[in-house]
């Protein structure tokens, strides 16, 4: 029975099946693409190279066959990334580190928004000359990580930022509407003060739903037909909330990233914690702070996959797979992270970046991921190995490593204000020692660069300089 399930995990009983003819072309294509064979095969397929900062942010297009990046350098590229190279660049008209790209779709690829740490959402619109408008959609007090479009729609997407606002656009009417103010829960004995969001995601089995992580310990799924699309009312009334019992009333975590899966499994990493998988009947309701201790223990236990480490940066976390039967996550210790979704078992850790790995963006049809960190090129990974290649040889020692450095930081218990205050110290000091190190030297022969410490350290006020390309038209915000 066991070499039996091994077979059908590498992929070879799908081969089989094909051969002989009971398994259809699209089906056998569906299947093993999730093989695990597969996945023992991906290696590195190549490198994108064009931006002048770091790459924040990658995302494919619907139908496979272009992949867009967003940078420290302000710029957007297009890529045709199975021959490796450049379409065309256009400056987006932020004034900092872009965090999101985004593709709209059923748009033929021509309309991209992109949110940046200076706070504004803003619209590249891909004229017939060749040339980009852009132009400024809405803003938040601070930096915008994360925006969500509407599975299938060309027009309405989402915004969170760390101003705790999360905002509704409508491309329609180019505009955007504040939804809601995420704020803690009121028996939680905290400061009334919103939660700082780093993270949205859309369920795709049901739009109405859509769920927020940021400076605290709570998921929470919100339904936008309980929220009134008018600016003045706040709905901060959400229909679920999901969190480990253990970090329940934690002043020492909070949520980097979440995911949905085609089943609407909630994944969610935590800040200098582990990553988690949460199933629907496993949420706490509208109010954890309610529910009694007796109760909470009665609650399953979510999945839970180790051995990264997520400190210094906003990291993102993803599925792989056809049926998203893998977890992805970046680590502090430059490797890539790919766990089997059911058990947690790590089934490979490549090096996917000199300092950090921090975004990871799978293909939607193909085994095909791109990943992005502190290196200044987007990295694209295929099954092309000849052989499975397995765990390296030094897997414990980092993880290892990984979990001490994680205990380490658990053992300090400070307010949110004090550990950025804390983290802020430490940031300069770094940045000083990449000065020391690296007097004068040519950054960008080591892929690294003054933008790319800033981005890590979240010292990111100065300009980036970047190769010109498309420019875009730029025209001033006209909604606050």
């Amino acid at each position: 029975m066991e070499a039996s399930s091994k077979v059908s995990r590498s992929g070879f009983a799908e081969i089989r099946r094909r051969e002989i003819g009971l398994s259809q072309p699209r089906s056998f294509a569906y299947r093993i693409g999730g093989s695990e064979a597969l996945v023992k095969r991906v290696q590195l397929y190549g490198k994108l190279e064009g931006h002048g900062g770091c790459v924040n942010s990658v995302q494919f297009n619907s139908a496979g066959d272009l992949l867009v990046s967003g940078s420290d350098d302000k710029h957007v590229i297009f890529w045709n990334w199975a021959a490796k190279t450049k379409k065309f660049k256009y400056s987006s008209g932020h004034s900092d580190n872009i965090f999101q790209t985004r593709i709209m779709p059923f748009t033929d690829d021509r309309t991209i928004i992109t949110s940046a740490g200076d706070g504004q959402v803003r619209l590249g619109q891909v004229l017939e000359n060749g040339k980009v408008d852009t132009k400024c959609l809405g803003k938040h007090q601070g930096r915008i990580y994360k925006l969500a479009v509407e599975p299938g729609s060309p027009h309405i997407f989402y915004s969170c930022g760390e101003d705790g606002f999360i905002q509704h656009f409508d491309l329609r009417t180019h505009c955007a509407t504040k939804l809601l103010c995420c704020s803690p829960f009121p028996q939680t004995n905290k400061t009334n003060r919103s939660i700082r969001l780093n993270s949205i995601v859309i369920d795709p089995r049901n739009p109405n739903y859509f769920a927020v992580g940021g400076s605290n310990e709570y998921a929470r799924v919100y339904d936008i037909r309980n929220c009134q699309l008018d600016s003045s009312s706040n709905a901060d009334r959400p229909v679920n909330t999901f969190c480990p019992r253990h970090l329940i009333n934690s002043e020492n975590v909070h949520i980097t990233a979440l995911a949905y899966s085609n089943k609407s499994e909630l994944l969610v990493s935590y800040n200098d914690e582990l990553v988690y998988l949460f199933q629907k009947n496993m949420g706490m309701g509208p109010d954890p702070s309610s529910i009694p201790t007796e109760d909470l223990g009665k609650l399953d236990e979510p999945q839970v996959y180790k051995g990264h480490r997520n400190s210094q940066t906003v990291k993102g976390v993803s599925f792989f797979g056809p049926n998203d039967e893998y977890v992805l996550s970046g680590s502090d210790c430059g490797h890539i992270f790919i766990w089997r979704k059911k058990g947690g078992e790590l089934l490979r850790l490549m090096e996917g970046d000199r300092h950090i790995v921090n975004h990871l963006e799978p293909h939607p049809h193909v085994p095909v991921l791109a990943t992005s960190g502190i290196e200044k090129n987007v990295k694209l990974w295929a099954p092309i190995a000849s052989n499975s290649i397995p765990l390296p040889g030094n897997a414990a020692e980092i993880m290892e490593s990984n979990r001490q450095g994680r205990e380490d930081r658990s053992r300090i218990t400070l307010t949110p204000d004090v550990i950025m205050h804390v983290l802020r110290l430490q940031r300069r000091q770094t940045l000083a020692y990449f000065e020391r190190r690296f007097p004068g030297a040519d950054l960008e022969s080591d892929e690294e660069d003054e933008g790319g410490v800033a981005y890590v350290l979240g010292l990111s006020d100065g300009d980036a300089s970047s190769e010109e390309g498309i420019t875009g038209n730029s025209r001033e915000c006209n909604i606050s």
